[in-house]
């Protein structure tokens, strides 16, 4: 094989590597039936230290949401948010987050400092530092392990809310235009109710909330 050869196969090998090592969830988002944006995630695998917690394997989350809304062709509310998140194992090690909430901006950072989670906001509601003793999530939906919390970090206003889990039963979705078996579950606690869908395999399928004007905000899997 020679030298050209040899470096286009190393090349080929390491792509292959690195998508083996990510996930991602694709979602198009709806305000009841209308389509008004999208949310990636993209999470990749960065190394292993342990098998659990904060000693757990780390990973690399990246999230990009993109929301326009516009009435008779006029743009009339805009949504942005970026974030990069570092975890290990389960519990969140560091956090970048930018927000554009209709021209509102805020900027969150978190990091882990030995058994203590540091938060800091620009965030008008939330604006200062906070901090909590031992493993913090994020709202996670990709991770079912958020179904266990009573507590998990707004990226979005870097407030720490308290969270109350409830199981809501077998339900039947549609995701890519099969019907799915899914498990429904509801997470109350924060600005509005969430409602999540997941497959068997504990796979995040879904989104729904329901907004102060009663309008439905919904994820769907592209």
């Amino acid at each position: 094989m020679n030298q050209w050869l040899r470096k286009l196969f190393l090349c080929a090998s390491l792509l292959a590597c690195a998508s083996a090592h990510a996930q991602q969830w694709n979602f198009q988002v709806f305000l009841d039936d209308k389509p008004i944006g999208h949310h990636h995630y993209t999470l990749r695998a960065s190394g292993v230290s342990g098998d659990s917690g904060v000693g757990g394997a780390e990973r690399e989350l990246k999230t990009e949401a993109r929301f326009d809304v516009k009435v008779l062709f006029i743009n009339a509310y805009r949504y942005m948010h970026d974030a990069n998140e570092r975890w290990r194992g389960n519990c969140l090690a560091r956090l970048t987050a930018r927000t554009d909430d209709n021209g509102e901006h805020s900027e969150v950072a978190a990091e882990q400092q030995g058994e203590r989670v540091t938060v800091s906001s620009t965030a008008a509601t939330v604006r200062g530092r906070d901090s909590a003793d031992g493993c913090l999530m994020t709202y996670a939906y990709w991770n079912a392990d958020i179904l266990r919390q009573t507590r998990l970090l707004n990226t979005q206003t870097g407030k720490i809310e308290t969270v109350n889990i409830a199981a809501l039963g077998e339900d039947k979705i549609t995701v890519r235009g099969v019907p799915v078996a899914a498990q429904r579950y509801r997470i109350g606690g924060g600005k509005y109710a969430i409602e999540l869908w997941y497959g068997a395999d504990k796979a995040w399928l879904a989104l729904q909330t329901t907004l102060d004007s009663g309008r439905k905000l919904r994820y769907q899997l592209k």
